[in-house]
């Protein structure tokens, strides 16, 4: 019997901006637009020069939700040389790229145009689709419209990124809604190709949210969903869990693929209660199975060519590294 492989990506988290348009129920990540909301580019940098020194091989880039809506943003962005903050974005993942780490990049709703700019300059990228429901805890976030975000990720689909999403448990979905959103994310994935992973995460009650008492996902629940992924998705789409949100020992059985991006460097900026286990640790989760280092874009895509050429060499060489620690 051929042994199961789990896999992993090393990474280091850059959030950019903490300023956000949306008001989601269940978030602690968004602050006010103050002095200090943004990450300044010498820690940009001294986060990926560290992290290439540990051997990290992916950058994610994440921020709010166009906080240029956000009053007194731009004003506070304009210091550092930047009109917007896609163009610090895309000038930090030049910077990830020198220091010779894959970009992904997760920024909310972008349009065709934007995803299309920041191609050259990610290997992938994503949004999480959390949920198509329309619930409460998304009644003041624009962004988190159903089919604003299927929308966005069609367009990747369109334009061939190798993409990211994935379902957010418990912020008042039913287990017919996370079909419904399974279904959804099959049927693009049918037409483009392009879902190479979801995540399957359960939400954390941050103290001070109005989500702040709900429920925590049992971890029975959390194998439901993971199993109904398994069922309705294309047996080429990853499933993964984080594995600092929940006991993932308990949820590799249940049809689990990969463990996400760990880092040895940076904390998870939107879960920081949440400490990552020790690669070390990830041997323990996997159990049985093969544990393998993988980068952000997933070795179907390296072999579709479905990344800038711009890329090629530095995908190559990280992608010979990765491979040489499986033997």
């Amino acid at each position: 019997m051929q042994r199961r492989t789990i896999t992993f990506s090393r990474n280091v988290f850059l959030p950019l901006t903490t300023a956000c348009r949306n008001r989601c129920g269940y978030c602690s990540f968004r602050t006010p637009v103050q002095e200090g909301c943004i990450m300044a580019q010498d820690n940009v940098e001294k986060t990926l020069r560290n992290g290439a020194a540990l051997g990290c091989t992916e950058a994610l880039f994440t921020f709010g939700e166009r906080p240029e809506s956000e009053p007194g943003f731009t004003a506070l962005l304009a210091p550092l040389g930047y009109k917007t903050i896609l163009d610090y974005c895309e000038a930090m993942c030049r910077k990830g790229i020198g220091y010779g780490i894959l970009p992904h990049t997760n920024a909310g709703i972008l349009t065709y145009e934007e995803m299309e700019r920041l191609r050259p300059v990610n290997a992938s990228m994503g949004l999480m689709l959390e949920t198509t429901a329309e619930i409460p805890a998304h009644a003041t976030s624009v962004g988190k419209s159903p089919d604003v975000r299927l929308k966005m990720m069609e367009d990747a689909g369109k334009l061939k990124i190798p993409f990211t999403t994935g379902l957010l448990l418990g912020i008042g979905e039913t287990m017919a809604d996370r079909e419904d959103s399974l279904f959804a994310i099959r049927d693009l994935h049918k037409r483009y190709g392009h879902i190479q992973e979801i995540i399957v995460q359960n939400f954390c009650p941050k103290p001070g949210t109005p989500l702040a008492q709900s429920p925590v996902p049992t971890t029975d629940e959390v194998c439901a969903t993971i199993q109904l992924a398994r069922d309705i998705l294309q047996p080429d789409i990853a499933i993964q869990i984080p594995p600092n949100l929940i006991d993932a020992r308990l949820l590799i059985a249940c049809g689990v693929d990969d463990l996400g991006g760990v880092s040895p460097l940076t904390i998870d900026y939107v879960n920081p209660e949440h400490p990552w286990p020790a690669f070390d640790e990830l041997k323990i989760i996997a159990g049985d199975a093969r544990l393998v280092e993988r980068l952000c874009i997933y070795p179907k895509y390296i072999e579709r060519g479905w990344f800038h050429s711009d890329l090629q060499p530095l995908i190559n060489r990280l992608a010979q590294r990765v491979q040489a620690k499986e033997h």
